[in-house]
């Protein structure tokens, strides 16, 4: 009785092939440029960020993170609309400095002619804010801090689902400080948008009740 064997595996699909090609021309961690980075996010779906040289892929959002992120857009879009002012959401890059780039959650502008607001990314912005993300809690709330501060932005919110807060911080000099923490039952107030404010409850009540 003969033995069919079977067929030798394809070495390499088209896939993997793209894959290896890949990994020949893009740069290193360590060595990416500006215009590779904006090459690379402008070529890829995913949230990719950049600081000196490494680039950083950013975890896809879980649904309370893009239910309380698109609650608070909506807040702040019918604030701005009747004043002229713009608020966009990731994945749009912001430029902190040459050789850094952020893909904040949210980020606005109190004049939509500024500018500022370039199409491919904006130069800066008057206030941005993020959604903490579960897998490192730090990245919004210590290293975006500094970055944004760099930046020369203003005002960051900071939305914690954890413990359900929205920190509200003002840039004093080269720094951060808080304007105020806020909890259920509290109602988050901005100091650069005159009038705005969020009840932090149902911020955080969106994930169930739909954003």
């Amino acid at each position: 009785m003969a033995v069919t064997s079977n067929p030798a595996p394809v070495a390499h699909s088209s896939q993997d092939a793209l894959h290896a090609l890949l990994c020949e021309v893009l740069p290193p961690q360590g060595a990416w440029s500006d215009d590779a980075y904006l090459w690379l996010t402008d070529h890829s779906n995913r949230l990719i960020e950049l600081t000196d040289g490494l680039v950083e892929e950013l975890p896809v959002p879980t649904f309370t993170h893009q239910a309380v992120l698109a609650f608070l857009y909506d807040l702040f879009r019918d604030y701005l609309k009747a004043r002229g002012g713009v608020v966009m959401f990731a994945a749009l890059r912001v430029r902190i400095r040459p050789g850094k780039f952020r893909e904040p959650d949210l980020m606005l502008l109190r004049d939509r002619a500024d500018p500022r607001c370039q199409d491919r990314y904006w130069l800066g912005a008057d206030l941005v804010a993020e959604v903490v993300s579960p897998d490192n809690p730090d990245r919004d709330l210590v290293e975006k801090r500094m970055d944004y501060a760099e930046a020369g932005i203003p005002e960051y919110w900071i939305a914690d689902p954890r413990d359900e807060t929205i920190r509200v911080l003002t840039l004093q000099d080269t720094g951060y400080t808080e304007h105020g923490v806020y909890r259920r039952g509290q109602t988050a107030a901005s100091p650069l948008l005159a009038g705005f404010a969020a009840e932090v409850s149902a911020v955080f009540d969106a994930p169930t009740v739909g954003a």
